[in-house]
């Protein structure tokens, strides 16, 4: 009778320790599945890029994505990008933009575009980027009221820029305003030069 008892526990326990390595080999197995699978759309997880990323189809165009529609920005926003700004063009403002078109660029002396767009000058090419952008609302008509009043425009960058009214021509930086276009976060005014600090020349 001891006897019988002894089996029926060491049964019992053959069958618990089966059953114990049948769950750690199916858990095993659900781990490796789980491991070997690919992450499922929702689950990949995609870096956060800032305002800059965000779009959609209601909001009015903002400064950057205005520039990006044109191509006479190419080597502008190609700039922005290299400098990292994108998101300080897309903030809700106001701002005002001295935009340099393609040709403007092709004015610097060779070889200038191609070594600000080197990462080692990211910090000199924001500079100069910055240098292009007032923190502030300036329409031509607001443009040609601080060129009668004398003043100067502050910028990003912390320079200042002389404004100039010229007969109906606007200069600013000493370079005409040659066309406008209003933004959902401010105003860009086309020019045809770069605006580089004394500094950074």
């Amino acid at each position: 009778m001891k006897f019988k008892r002894i089996a029926m526990k060491s049964t019992k326990l053959i069958t618990l320790l089966i059953a114990f390595l049948s769950l750690n080999a199916c858990k095993n197995s659900t781990s490796e599945k789980a491991a070997s699978s690919p992450p499922s759309p929702t689950e990949t997880q995609h870096p956060v890029n800032g305002q800059a990323s965000v779009t959609d189809n209601v909001s009015d165009p903002n400064a950057l994505q205005v520039a990006k529609s044109l191509d006479d920005f190419k080597t502008l926003v190609v700039a922005i990008e290299a400098a990292d700004l994108e998101n300080t063009l897309v903030n809700a403002g106001p701002l005002t933009v001295f935009a340099p078109v393609n040709a403007a660029f092709n004015k610097l002396p060779e070889g200038k575009v191609s070594s600000l767009l080197e990462p080692e000058n990211t910090s000199k090419l924001a500079v100069i980027l910055k240098n292009h952008v007032a923190p502030a609302n300036y329409p031509l008509q607001q443009l040609a009221k601080e060129a009668k009043k004398g003043r100067k425009l502050y910028m990003a960058s912390g320079n200042y820029l002389d404004v100039v009214q010229k007969e109906d021509d606007i200069y600013v930086g000493g370079t005409k305003i040659i066309k406008t276009v209003q933004v959902s976060n401010g105003w860009i005014h086309v020019i045809n030069d770069v605006l580089i600090p004394t500094e950074e020349e």
